[in-house]
């Protein structure tokens, strides 16, 4: 079998107005990045307003592994399955990042013949979206900076900037340093430190942003630093909104691509689901309703942490109404959960498969928690066996009265999914989703916080030392207490710790730190010993990475 980029240096690929055209999209809407890759113009969008929505498919999974689950890949390949049956269908997904591209996730493009191309120029720099906003959240740092320089006309307190830089890499060394040194010219030491750019506020602002005088008004909100008093400073205080929104003028359209075969995507926006809140633009997502009948959409990592912010923030946020959910398994990442070795996942091995499946069971519980149906799809690998897949699927069946579908469409493309597409449409048809956030508004933080703990994470308690239960109180007193939670935690387990897989029971969730996004309309809970700011692993991917003799690319996955 082929390589994801040697599949994709084949595709004959259409130019970005031919896929447009496919979309219902006007040419003259399109700004073109090339033949393959366009901007979809935000006056055009603004006029689709009127016209109905189309039905909209959470696609998310059990938690994540080292023997692969394929979410994004599963994601492509529904698109392209209810393309074939003749849906008119888009997918909508987040642009891939350049720490864990570099480190050791790979890309986001999708894999196989279930991918999103042009691939290299997805995986890597793109439109430059990543670049704008991280350009946008260092100037406010830098004007923050400056204004305290300059007399501190706000009565900033010092001890008490909140706003931390951001870069698109893992890199461990600038999760703490000290800035400003080197004498007076260079302005007060701190001791300050850096998030990766996916976990930056104006990242989540940008994706949760319903049109650009929003996006300016969101912007402003942000709360960078306190005075003496407790009282906030935020980017309109430093007069950096405005500013801030013309470096993001350009890639807040989003950007449009095309699947192997050639049916149109919506690449937009990119938070990590364990950091900040896992899915792609808002903006994309209500264009692509409009302009398709069926929308198929992903949030990152597990259930637990993208499905359960998609539901509770970007659907609340957005008013969405989210009409089925799509949960990715492979027998391999159940095994794992059932105690195998990675090296020993290709042996059959029903008894791992039992306990392990629990996670999988754990998942399509939640979901259905937020009045949302399900079907699973099982991702197909060669060494999985047609007794692992029958015990699943009768597993799934007996326990859950849920269908599970064996998927081959890394394989064979949108053909391998077909019959995950017939599962969706009839799901769809019956119309039995009853859509409903988690918590009410009105719940106070700590309540929120305790009942994502409770229900989806199966935690006994939820524990945090007095300074963050004062600073808890602190934002409710500044009138944020009807925000919802977005919690920062492992991605690899319910609990706070990365080894625990399965469903793990009863376990406390501790609350080391929370940060308030008022801009993107959140609350984020930091629990465990998750990073902001990852570090690249014993061998980076970025060591294999490198260009051929004749100039390709070499070592992207």
């Amino acid at each position: 079998m082929p390589t994801d980029i040697a599949i994709a240096r084949k595709a004959r690929m259409e130019t970005v107005a031919a896929i447009a055209k496919r979309a219902g999209i006007p040419e003259e809407a399109v700004s073109p990045y090339g033949r393959s890759i366009g901007k979809v113009d935000l006056g055009f969008i603004a006029g689709l307003g009127a016209k109905p929505d189309g039905k909209l498919i959470l696609v998310t999974a059990i938690n994540p592994t080292p023997a692969g689950e394929g979410k994004t890949t599963t994601t492509v390949g529904l698109g392209d399955a209810l393309n074939r049956i003749g849906k008119k269908t888009m997918i909508c997904l987040r642009e891939p990042s350049l720490g864990p591209c570099f480190g050791v996730k790979g890309g986001a493009a999708g894999g196989g013949y279930a991918q999103i191309v042009p691939m290299e120029q997805i995986n890597l720099h793109f439109t430059g979206d990543f670049h704008a906003i991280t350009s946008a959240h260092n100037l406010l740092a830098a004007m923050l900076d400056n204004h305290i320089y300059w007399g501190n006309a706000l009565g900033i307190d010092t001890r008490r900037v909140q706003y931390r830089r951001v870069l698109d890499m893992n890199d461990r060394a600038l999760r703490q340093v000290v800035s400003s040194l080197g004498g007076v010219t260079n302005g007060f030491p701190r001791e300050d430190g850096f998030d990766i750019t996916v976990a930056s506020e104006v990242m989540a602002v940008f994706c949760l942003a319903s049109d650009l005088d929003d996006l300016e008004e969101r912007l402003g909100k942000i709360v960078v630093a306190y005075r003496r008093d407790k009282s906030a400073v935020t980017a309109a205080d430093l007069k950096a909104a405005g500013a801030m929104a013309v470096l993001l003028k350009d890639a807040f359209a989003p950007n449009l691509v095309q699947t192997l075969e050639n049916n149109p995507a919506f690449v937009h926006g990119g938070p990590f689901a364990n950091i900040a809140h896992g899915c792609n633009s808002l903006i994309a997502t209500r264009a692509a309703l409009k302009i398709a009948d069926y929308v198929v959409t992903e949030a990152g990592f597990g259930a637990d942490l993208g499905a359960e912010k998609f539901f509770d923030i970007k659907c609340r946020k957005g008013g969405l109404n989210p009409e089925a959910a799509v949960i990715v398994a492979t027998v391999r990442a159940l095994k794992m959960n059932g105690g195998v070795a990675k090296d020993a996942l290709a042996t059959e091995n029903l008894a791992a498969l039992e306990k392990g499946i629990v996670n999988l069971g754990r998942h399509i519980e939640n979901v259905r928690k937020f009045g949302v149906p399900v079907v699973v799809a099982v991702n197909h690998f060669i060494s999985d066996t047609a007794v692992e897949h029958r015990f699943i699927q009768e597993w799934c069946r007996d326990h859950y009265g849920v269908d599970a579908v064996i998927c081959r469409h890394w394989a064979e493309g949108g053909a391998g999914a077909e019959e995950l597409a017939h599962k969706v449409v009839a799901i769809l048809d019956k119309g039995e989703a009853r859509f409903e956030p988690l918590y009410p508004d009105a719940l106070p933080l700590w309540d929120k916080m305790r009942r994502v703990a409770h229900e989806i994470y199966r935690a006994k308690d939820i524990t945090a030392d007095g300074k963050v239960r004062d600073r808890i109180a602190e934002i409710e007193a500044a009138g944020y207490g009807h925000l919802p939670v977005c919690v920062a935690k492992t991605q690899y387990s319910f609990s706070t710790d990365p080894a625990l897989r399965g469903a793990p029971d009863d376990h406390i969730v501790n609350v080391r730190e929370v940060r308030l996004s008022a801009g993107a309309g959140f609350v984020v809970m930091i629990c465990g010993e998750i990073m902001t700011m990852p570090g690249l692993p014993r061998v980076p991917a970025a060591e294999h990475i490198h260009l051929s003799e004749n100039g390709q690319i070499e070592g992207l996955f």
